[in-house]
């Protein structure tokens, strides 16, 4: 028998699962997203990053928080989460941006929403910031790395690549 999915109730109408009688507990999630540059991209970030809406790589960061603050405001069916912590790094790797995302929580409900959707939001203001020197940016493979705590426990992606 198929598994039902938590956001149909028994008439396969949407439905906000209810968390409320789940424990609280310490969850986390991380996330990646890849944006491939041309090299006059890469360039400018090479020389540090700045442009004239401000630092690419400081501006993206802080709008993967922001993101992943408002995630319950941005997809339908998410909880609010009062996140612990969020983390976004940005890295340049040859002609590749690499985004990498944590966030964590106690909480009912995990966070692999948030997570991804800072790795997202990070991806498209990098595409925002440079499309000034070039729109032939690609934003390529977002994905869930990890998750841990509630009922599925630990799930690490990164051990099958």
């Amino acid at each position: 028998m198929p598994r039902r999915l938590s956001h149909l109730d028994a008439d396969n109408r949407v439905r906000m699962v209810d968390v409320g009688d789940k424990a609280v507990t310490e969850r986390s999630a991380s996330a990646r997203a890849i944006v491939t540059l041309p090299s006059a991209c890469v360039a400018v970030l090479k020389a540090g990053g700045a442009t004239r809406k401000g630092n690419v790589f400081e501006v993206a960061r802080l709008a993967g928080i922001m993101a992943a603050k408002r995630t319950s405001d941005l997809i339908p069916l998410c909880h609010q989460i009062p996140l612990a912590g969020v983390s976004v790094e940005v890295v340049l790797k040859g002609k590749r941006l690499v985004i990498t995302t944590s966030a964590r929580c106690s909480g009912q409900t995990g966070v692999e929403m948030e997570a991804l959707t800072a790795a997202s939001v990070t991806a498209l203001t990098v595409y925002d910031m440079l499309k000034a020197v070039s729109h032939d940016m690609v934003i390529g493979s977002i994905e869930l790395l990890t998750k841990d705590g509630g009922r599925s426990g630990r799930i690490d992606r990164r051990k099958n690549r």
